[in-house]
C-alpha cells in the first residue's frame, strides 16, 4: 500500500530510521562470526572466564577466607553470582551438606588435592583452556591438572564408567553448540562447598556472539541433591595477547603435603 508522503510524521520517520539502522547491525554481527570450512561457528582457540564463580556460584559478599594466616591474599573476592534466580535449588539433607562442606573447604575441596575439576567448574577455574574443534569432534584441554575431554559429535551412547571429566556428547542446534555430559564422579562445583553427586547431567550450551565472546550456559540436573535443574551462566572470552598458550600446572606435587604430609618418613637425625 502506498504511503501518503504528506501525512508522515516525525515519530514515523524516526521509526523508519530505527528499523534501517537495525537490520544492517543484526546482519553485521551474524556475519562477524568466525566459521569452519562447513559454516559451523568457529571457537577454536584459548578461553578464560572473568568472574568469582570458582569461589562460589551464588551471590556472596567478601569474606577473610579459610585461613587467616594469608591476610587479605586469601580473602575471599565478592561476586555477584552466576545461577539464575540466584539460589541453587538444594534438598534439605543436600544442603546440610553443603554447609558441611564450607566449614571443611581448606583441606576437602577437590581443587586443594588437584582432583579433576569436572563440568562444569573446569569452564570457571581461574586458569585458560583451549577449544580444538573440527567436524567430527572438539576437544577441549584445560591448563589446571592437564585435564581435557573429548566432545564426540556423533552420537556415542551412554558413557561407559564415570570419570571425573564424563562423556561428552555433542549436536549443533543452529549455531550452537549444545553438549550433554553424563557418567560424571561426585564433585565439587566451587570453593564454597557447593557440590553434585555422580547422578548430576550437565547440559552445556555454546554460543559464539562475536570473534572474541563465546555465551556459556550448563543445566544441572541430579535428582539425589536438588529439587529441580538450574542454570548457571557467563560470557568466555578469548585471550589474544602475543604468545598466549596454555602453561603446565601440574598441581600433583603441591597438594602433597595437604594429602600425605601425616605419612612422610620422618626426617633422618
Amino acid at each position: 500500500m502506498a504511503v501518503d508522503g504528506s501525512r508522515l510524521t516525525s515519530s514515523t520517520l524516526a521509526g523508519a530510521l530505527v528499523l534501517v539502522l537495525i537490520a544492517p547491525c543484526a546482519w553485521a554481527q551474524k556475519s562477524s562470526i568466525p566459521r569452519t570450512p562447513a559454516g559451523r561457528p568457529d571457537m577454536a582457540g584459548i578461553w578464560q572466564t572473568l568472574n568469582e564463580a570458582n569461589w562460589n556460584l551464588e551471590p556472596h559478599v567478601a569474606t577473610q577466607g579459610a585461613t587467616e594466616t594469608l591476610g587479605a591474599i586469601g580473602a575471599v573476592s565478592p561476586g555477584i553470582g552466576v545461577v539464575t534466580g540466584g539460589t541453587i535449588p538444594y534438598l534439605p539433607a543436600a544442603l546440610a551438606r553443603r554447609d558441611r562442606n564450607r566449614e571443611t573447604r581448606r583441606t576437602e575441596d577437590p581443587e586443594a588435592k588437584c582432583f579433576m575439576p569436572g563440568v562444569p567448574r573446569a569452564t570457571y577455574l581461574p586458569h585458560p583452556f583451549q577449544i580444538v574443534q573440527s567436524d567430527s569432534d572438539i576437544m577441549i584441554v584445560y591448563q589446571f591438572a592437564g585435564a581435557v575431554r573429548t566432545i564426540s559429535m556423533n552420537n556415542q551412547g551412554d558413557a561407559p564408567v564415570d570419570s571425573w571429566m564424563g562423556w561428552s556428547s555433542g549436536r549443533w542446534e543452529a549455531d550452537t553448540l549444545v553438549v550433554e555430559v553424563t557418567g560424571l564422579n561426585a564433585n565439587w562445583l566451587d570453593r564454597s562447598g557447593n557440590f553434585a553427586s555422580e547422578t548430576r547431567r550437565v547440559t552445556e550450551r555454546y554460543t559464539l556472539i562475536d570473534a572474541d565472546h563465546i555465551r556459556y550456559e550448563a543445566t544441572i540436573e541430579d535428582p539425589a541433591v536438588f529439587s529441580k535443574p538450574w542454570v548457571l551462566s557467563m560470557p568466555l572470552y578469548r585471550r589474544v595477547e602475543t604468545g598466549v598458550r596454555l602453561m603446565d600446572f601440574r598441581c600433583v606435587e603441591f597438594a602433597e603435603e595437604l594429602m600425605y604430609g601425616e605419612l612422610r618418613k620422618p626426617e633422618a637425625k
